[in-house]
């Protein structure tokens, strides 16, 4: 059974749409920012994203990757305790001619529906990001980590209906 901070760190996960990523770009640090889309049962994050990024070369020459997501800062009170996350994993491209890339494509469409001319584009590649560990930060002295596997949990009974 799922804590109450692990469901609360997927719930972040799940809500937000974008995230800043890192990646290793020849020996130095580069982070951007990406749109993601959750597959069910948090089994990956789904990237819609140009070869002609930098990122996107970088994560195509090496598949570990970080994305740091937190929820949104409304100028109000001290940013420093807003609730976020830092997850790393692993990116595989999802090949076009995949048996799964239609169906990770009607997914991420329907997070951003404007994102469907895109896919007319042939430079744009569809990576699945698969969360191996989460570092949670949900305010003053509120710091846990989770493994992938529980993040997974947690989406699964957020998923279940009640």
């Amino acid at each position: 059974m799922p804590s109450a901070i692990q469901l609360e760190v997927t719930r972040l996960i799940l809500a937000q749409r974008w995230a800043a990523i890192a990646t290793n770009d020849e020996g130095a640090p580069l982070a951007s920012m990406v749109a993601y889309a959750p597959e069910p049962g948090l089994r990956g994050l789904l990237l819609f994203i140009s070869q002609l990024a930098a990122h996107t070369r970088n994560l195509l020459a090496s598949g570990g990757t970080s994305l740091a997501i937190t929820a949104p800062d409304t100028g109000e009170g001290d940013p420093q305790v807003l609730p976020r996350v830092s997850l790393q994993g692993q990116v595989t491209p999802i090949p076009r001619d995949a048996p799964d890339f239609a169906e990770a494509a009607t997914r991420y469409v329907a997070r951003f529906p404007a994102s469907e001319r895109r896919f007319q584009l042939g430079d744009f590649v569809m990576f699945r990001f698969v969360p191996e560990e989460a570092r949670y930060v949900g305010g003053f002295a509120r710091a846990t980590t989770y493994t992938g596997a529980q993040l997974r949990e947690a989406a699964e009974e957020l998923e279940t209906p009640a």
